[in-house]
């Protein structure tokens, strides 16, 4: 009879230990994960949305070992509550951080990228250029008379290659190469 006292005693300990433990790992979702399961088990959905923010959450603790849940629970919070989106929108990623390095040109040879400027680079600099003219900066072409407009004015500068610029041509990971415009076909 004590033996059988003793074992079911051990085994409800052994099950409030369980609950305990469960309720644990509930304690690390967000209050808003909750709250927007709660929704979805109202309506009666009974499928989960593609993306959850709970699933973002924990594979973001599990990357990082972050041993803090609250603090990555209130980073996640205000990430979310600053994007203006639905909560089951929202996808968290973790910035990467690079070191950036100059790769050395030689013999004014472009190495990152095509020979030529793109049309990218092409509108950002006649744009930075045509405003610089409209706001009162110096011609560095001679003033030509059949050309009223500052856009057109950049154009010519690009053109003629009169501008002492350089474009800063950037890879994902870190490496760049600063290329003068007269570089550049």
């Amino acid at each position: 009879m004590q033996l059988s006292q003793h074992l079911i005693i051990y085994l409800l300990s052994f099950a409030v230990f369980l609950v305990v433990k469960d309720s644990s790992k509930t304690k690390a979702l967000s209050k808003k994960s909750r709250h927007m399961k709660e929704k979805t088990a109202k309506k009666g959905s009974s499928k989960p949305k593609k993306t959850s923010v709970t699933k973002t959450m924990k594979k973001r603790v599990d990357t990082e070992q972050v041993s803090d849940i609250e603090t990555t629970e209130l980073e996640v919070e205000k990430n979310i509550s600053s994007s203006g989106r639905p909560e089951d929108e929202v996808v968290i990623y973790n910035e990467i951080e690079v070191d950036l390095r100059e790769v050395p040109a030689q013999h004014n040879q472009i190495l990152i990228g095509p020979q030529r400027l793109t049309r990218f680079e092409r509108a950002r600099i006649t744009g930075a250029r045509s405003l610089q003219l409209s706001l009162g900066a110096p011609l560095l072409i001679s003033n030509p008379t059949d050309i009223k407009d500052s856009i057109s004015l950049a154009t010519r500068e690009l053109d003629l290659k009169a501008l002492p610029i350089s474009i800063r041509r950037l890879l994902p990971n870190g490496l760049y190469q600063d290329i003068p415009i007269d570089w550049l076909k």
